[in-house]
């Protein structure tokens, strides 16, 4: 399995539809930051990333001084700063005066229609809720806007067809359509990520271009298939089919840091997510992420979340009862 794979595996993901919009030109629609509407979207998440899926028709996304962007059906558009943009039928257009952001997402998922009458765009928004630091390990180096075309693989065609029945069974009274529809945000959000790793550049930065380097790929596979083995930079170098050098450099160039400060943020992720969704012992966390007594996990957990991993749990599970 590969760390992508891996990474979305272990964590704990959360994400829903919630406008499901059909505009007719001329129309604009602001959307405000990520930060905004998380208290709305999903209590009590660390991070909110918001996205938009252009299921029919055309429009133009606007993101502070950046040049508008043009999205046609089968567009997906990711925001992994979670900015505050604009989506509109024509560039330069003022937004909609709506109703507070409280009201408009009581109701999941939204229904919106408005406009001039003019040409049809029918768009999708959604989200995914996750922890800070697990954003921080997948959207580093990432630009404030990731556009993709969904429909350039057999999944994305899929995930389209499956939108829309989704919504249409959301409007039924059979029940499970807000659950199929969050499952198929989640699917749509990794989907765009996999999309842009595939178009991926030179010069880009970040632990997903990690993720798509051979070398550093490679050392980021092992790790994260084995997290509790005791990793040198040898050992990784030899995985990787380099030198200890070229590594270094390399996996520092991409993904910040050296690949054994990696694999204990690594470890760390893992514990934290054991912790708020397992009632296991520490001493069991603390041997299936790699140390052999909690005394050492708990070091190595308080020198990351500045707090002993036992009252980091406690408050996770005040914070969950909260929300």
């Amino acid at each position: 399995m590969d760390a992508l794979s891996e990474t979305l595996r272990v964590v704990h993901l959360v994400g829903a539809i919630f406008i499901h919009a059909r505009f007719t030109a001329p129309w604009c629609y602001q959307s405000p930051p990520a930060d905004m509407a998380a208290p709305f979207l999903e209590p009590g998440a660390e991070r909110v990333v918001i996205f938009h899926l252009i299921t029919e028709g055309e429009c133009w996304c606007e993101l502070g001084t950046e040049p508008p962007v043009r999205l046609v059906a089968g567009d997906a558009i990711l925001f992994p700063q979670g900015d505050a943009h604009r989506m509109a039928s024509t560039p330069g257009l003022p937004p909609a005066r709506g109703a507070p952001l409280a009201e408009v997402l009581a109701r999941r998922p939204r229904q919106l229609a408005y406009g001039g009458g003019g040409d049809t765009t029918r768009l999708v928004c959604g989200y995914l809720a996750c922890s800070e630091r697990l954003a921080q390990l997948l959207l580093a180096g990432l630009p404030p806007l990731i556009k993709v075309s969904v429909r350039g693989s057999n999944a994305g065609r899929w995930l389209e067809s499956s939108v829309r029945y989704a919504l249409a069974e959301a409007r039924s009274p059979r029940p499970g359509g807000a659950g199929v529809l969050a499952k198929l945000s989640e699917v749509l959000f990794i989907e765009v990520l996999r999309q842009y790793m595939n178009q991926q550049t030179d010069g880009r930065t970040g632990w997903l271009a990690g993720v798509g380097d051979r070398i550093v790929g490679a050392a980021l596979h092992a790790m994260h298939k084995e997290p509790a083995r005791a990793w040198t930079l040898d050992d990784l170098a030899l995985v990787a089919c380099t030198s200890r050098s070229v590594l270094a450099e390399r996996f520092a160039r991409l993904v910040g840091s050296s690949p054994i400060q990696y694999l204990t943020h690594w470890r760390m992720l893992l514990a934290a997510n054991l912790l708020s969704h397992s009632n296991a012992p520490l001493i069991h966390i603390a041997q299936e992420i790699g140390y052999q007594t909690d005394t050492a996990f708990s070091r190595a957990f308080r020198r990351e979340y500045g707090t002993p991993p036992a009252s980091w749990r406690r408050r996770q599970v005040a914070r969950l009862l909260l929300h």
